[in-house]
């Protein structure tokens, strides 16, 4: 059996990080992916090694799923090389569903606009795989990823093709779904719903919203935010994301002034 723990790895360079990778301990191997990504080790080698890493046969589980891969792809988001970007696109066709996930994920942290057909059809088979049971915690296809995915990169052709996801079962991919249409739309109505959510029972759900509304930098939503009943490092977060969307800091605005005022009076 593989032990995945990282905290009893044991401590690596970048060089023993890329050599690791090619090792016969599946563990360390696991552990040296993600420990790239962890420190941000931007270099071609460590990049060409994580690529390696993403095609990895060896590392399998009883149930057919892929850890080395997952670590790889998160890890290439994480190093910005574009380089990445047509072996992570290829990954969208693992049969790991957390495979796909990370790499649709790490897609759009690349801004890799060249992914969208691949996306896309992802997300066309999501309509039904989401009503069907896979005998797994999710269903078949990673909706959530995928929808925000799309609405970062600016996909505004899949708007008819999200909106279906508002009505869908699970409140997370309905704020996926609320989050990438304000992107690709700019409709105050999905911002607001949002922010309505805010106010729900469920406190998971409503740090969910705060994580939305911070990426979207729906400016409306800052006092909402700042009253919401969670953690303030949660509410800070989002604050951030919102400030992150105003003017240039070169110009600080009026909006800008009134976030960072709000932010104060929650440290």
């Amino acid at each position: 059996m593989v032990d995945y723990s990282l905290e009893a790895a044991t401590p690596l360079t970048e060089k023993s990080a890329i050599a690791s990778l090619q090792q016969e301990d599946l563990s360390l191997r696991y552990y040296a992916a993600w420990w790239l990504g962890k420190f941000r080790i931007r270099t071609k080698a460590a990049v060409d090694a994580l690529i390696v890493a993403l095609a990895d046969e060896d590392h399998r589980t009883e149930l057919g799923d892929y850890p080395l891969r997952r670590n790889a792809a998160r890890a290439l988001g994480k190093l910005g090389d574009k380089s990445a970007i047509p072996s992570l696109i290829q990954a969208l066709e693992c049969s790991d569903f957390y495979v796909r996930e990370a790499a649709a994920q790490s897609l759009e942290m690349l801004g890799a606009t060249e992914a969208i057909p691949a996306l896309k059809l992802l997300l066309k088979t999501g309509v039904e795989a989401t009503k069907q049971l896979t005998g797994r915690p999710h269903a078949l296809e990673p909706c959530e990823a995928v929808i925000e995915a799309l609405g970062s990169l600016g996909a505004t052709e899949t708007v008819p093709l999200i909106e279906p996801f508002l009505n869908q079962p699970v409140v997370k991919v309905q704020y996926a779904a609320l989050r990438a249409l304000y992107q690709l739309t700019k409709n105050d109505v999905y911002g607001q719903r949002l922010v309505e959510a805010l106010k729900g029972s469920d406190v998971k759900l409503r740090r969910v919203a705060l994580t939305d509304l911070g990426a979207i930098g729906y400016f409306p939503a800052a006092h909402a935010i700042a009253q919401c009943s969670v953690e303030s490092s949660f509410k800070l977060i989002a604050l951030k994301g919102l400030l992150k969307h105003l003017a240039p800091e070169t110009n600080v605005s009026e909006p800008a002034i009134e976030i960072m005022s709000l932010m104060d009076s929650l440290l």
